[in-house]
């Protein structure tokens, strides 16, 4: 059985990402509205119910602004860690809040999400696998620094998404105060194309299909210089850039 992977949104804007099997499937992150979720769900053809659970990154808004109306209206579990919650804006129902913990798998139906820490400017900061039938998709978006977590995971990733936040000339000629130009490159900020490529290159498995460029910055990077980037060194494996305006077309991965 395949796995099926979409991003309905990615950038500062709204972060949101579909994994599934064909039968039941998770978001990592909800952040951009559930009107908009839902829309963006039915122009891919994919069903909202099959949608069982919410894995949370983080408590940035952008990565959680639909949380709270989707797990409400849809009756969908919403995992996220105490400290992110506590530092976040989301007022979830009790019963529909689930704690995780760092490397415990979690069981979503035949999906299995294994959460993992990693480095950026927010309280309990983690990442996502998520595997199914020998197949395996991660979400490696808003890190500052590759920890060996990150790429370790990456490692066993038949398709990923993986941040290419700032193109390094673009960012430092930009017009952003120094204090966010720090923030941005610094250990706990995001990854720049270059860094992303050398992840790439140095981790990718023999067997990655797909490469999805995600959590690109509007000023400071631009997307064909990414995908021409990345796709001078991707031999096989097909490279797509996220949008921060619009969904992707759902990627089927196959054994």
């Amino acid at each position: 059985m395949p796995l099926y992977i979409a991003s309905l949104n990615s950038g500062s804007n709204g972060n949101c990402y579909y994994i599934g099997n064909g039968q039941e499937a998770v978001f990592i992150d909800a952040g951009i509205s559930c009107r908009e979720t839902e829309r963006r769900m039915i122009r891919m053809g994919l069903p909202i119910g099959g949608v069982k659970a919410i894995f949370i990154t983080h408590e940035h808004t952008d990565h959680t602004r639909g949380a709270e109306v989707l797990s409400r209206k849809y009756g969908i579990p919403v995992y996220i860690t105490g400290a992110t919650y506590h530092n976040s804006r989301l007022n979830l129902d009790p019963l529909m809040m689930y704690p995780f913990s760092a490397e415990i798998p979690l069981q979503i139906g035949s999906l299995r999400v294994n959460p993992f820490p990693k480095w950026h400017d927010a309280s309990e900061p983690h990442s996502f696998t998520v595997s199914a039938n020998g197949l395996t998709a991660g979400v490696f978006t808003d890190i500052g620094m590759a920890c060996d977590h990150v790429t370790r995971h990456l490692g066993q990733c038949h398709a990923a998404f993986l941040e290419a936040n700032y193109d390094e000339r673009m960012l430092e000629i930009g017009r952003y105060p120094l204090y966010l130009k720090n923030r941005i490159r610094g250990a706990e900020g995001h990854l720049s194309n270059h860094q992303a490529l050398d992840l790439f290159t140095s981790h990718r498995p023999p067997w990655m299909q797909l490469l999805v460029l995600s959590h690109l910055s509007a000023e400071n990077n631009h997307p064909q210089m990414v995908h021409d980037l990345f796709s001078s060194h991707a031999g096989d494996i097909k490279i797509v850039v996220a949008s921060r305006h619009q969904e992707t077309e759902v990627y089927c991965i196959l054994e």
